[in-house]
């Protein structure tokens, strides 16, 4: 099993606890490596050319082309959790690449035997939906990078007492012409000058990849990805970048319930029950953060833009009583995005499979196109109500869509359950 550790070299161990050290210095040097390792084994235990292999490595910076590669060749391969793997809890334990690997190797024959508490396999995304994630990903460092810029130049005029708005688009020329002045109307420093003009050309320079970036983005989406962004821009209150994130970032995997999705964005309590100590330890903080950080976004945005929601009236039941704790409203917009996160899943599950959309309070089939057809006729109409509808998670009961009409109350099971 080869155990990546770092660039230097590769370790790899069997279940005879043999221990080899793979250091070529090219990926396709060491993959040769360990297939020869593998073919070294079978002859020297005998083994048929058809045996089963199985291979498994820890997540890290190789990423996911090492699976890739083994699967095309036809060897069966995992990638595991690091923080999965359980450990001894001494303070000062032996640890070297050799225990690793074994360790690597008993829990894999545990978890091929059916323990699947053993370790955790990380779910391997195709190359199409890895590739995918890098335009979202590039545009959230892109911004990023912006706002950096901005604020350097806001800060270091500051420190002469100039307040010039940097986000004008005059800003570059006016400084250029040296019409920028201090706090008492004298120019400033020629290094000063010199440095915001860098700043300037450097900011100039990302804004043009930000905007090229966004005029490529809407083209370059699978068609599965732009299926399912429609469907949440659909929904008042989630924003094209916000349903672009979540397309490539969370629902391009299969979820089988509701609790993996709670697991897989970080959103579940962790909470520490042993003997007569009870302590909440708030959620688990694992999967993907920037996923994490956006539900809360998303969350804060639902409670403002679909106050009639199921969601929204939850969330007020629960702060209503103490509404001058924020700290109470922090904890449970956590809850909110968790449950929001199910119910979008929920929601886009539902479209898959049915094809139905959440339109209006009235009970009748149409699909997304037929739908918004029918608004556009009966907004014409001044006092028409649109009439569409269909089932959608409790959570998103109430809501309102983004031409005004309203999702379908739901009858029977609460709207809270589950």
């Amino acid at each position: 099993m080869p155990r990546p550790n770092g660039r230097s070299r590769y370790t790899t161990g069997s279940v005879a606890d043999q221990l080899c050290i793979l250091r070529d210095r090219d990926a396709a040097g060491r993959l040769q490596a360990v297939l020869d390792l593998i073919e070294r084994h079978k002859a020297k235990w005998i083994l048929a050319t058809d045996v089963r292999v199985v291979v498994s490595y820890e997540a890290g910076p190789d990423a996911f082309w090492i699976y890739r590669t083994l699967r095309a060749r036809g060897i069966e391969c995992y990638v595991v959790d690091p923080a999965s793997i359980p450990v001894e809890r001494h303070k000062r334990r032996a640890k070297t690449d050799r225990l690793d690997a074994i360790k690597l190797v008993i829990n894999l024959r545990a978890w091929l035997r059916g323990e699947r508490d053993r370790m955790r396999v990380v779910r391997v995304p195709s190359p199409q939906d890895e590739a995918s994630r890098h335009l979202m990903r590039d545009r959230a460092q892109l911004q990023k990078e912006v706002l950096q810029h901005r604020d350097r130049m806001r800060k270091l005029l500051a420190t002469l007492g100039c307040w010039e708005n940097v986000e004008h688009k005059g800003f570059a020329s006016r400084l250029a012409g040296n019409e920028v002045r201090c706090h008492d109307g004298t120019p400033l420093p020629p290094e000063l000058s010199q440095r915001l003009l860098r700043e300037c050309e450097r900011l100039a320079f990302v804004e043009r990849q930000f905007a090229a970036l966004e005029t490529a983005l809407h083209g370059s989406l699978p068609a599965a990805a732009s299926s399912r962004v429609e469907h949440l821009t659909n929904l008042k209150g989630i924003g094209r970048v916000g349903a672009q994130r979540l397309a490539l970032e969370l629902f391009w995997r299969s979820f089988d319930n509701r609790r993996q999705v709670g697991a897989c964005v970080g959103l579940v309590p962790q909470p520490y029950d042993s003997g007569d100590s009870q302590v909440d330890q708030g959620i688990s903080k694992q999967g993907n953060r920037r996923v994490r950080a956006l539900l809360i976004e998303i969350a804060w945005s639902w409670l403002r833009y679909q106050p009639d929601s199921a969601l929204t009236n939850w969330f007020y039941q629960r702060t209503q009583a103490m509404s001058s704790s924020r700290r109470i409203r922090r904890v449970a917009i956590v809850a909110v995005a968790r449950r929001l996160a199910i119910a979008l899943w929920r929601y886009l599950k539902g479209t898959a499979s049915c094809q139905k959309v959440p339109s209006s309070s009235r009970h009748s089939s149409h699909t997304l196109d037929e739908t918004q057809q029918l608004a556009s006729r009966l907004r014409q109409h001044k006092g028409s109500e649109v009439y569409a509808s269909v089932e959608v998670p409790g959570y998103l009961c109430g809501n309102r869509l983004k031409d005004g009409t309203r999702a379908p109350e739901k009858s029977g099971r609460s709207a809270h359950a589950g």
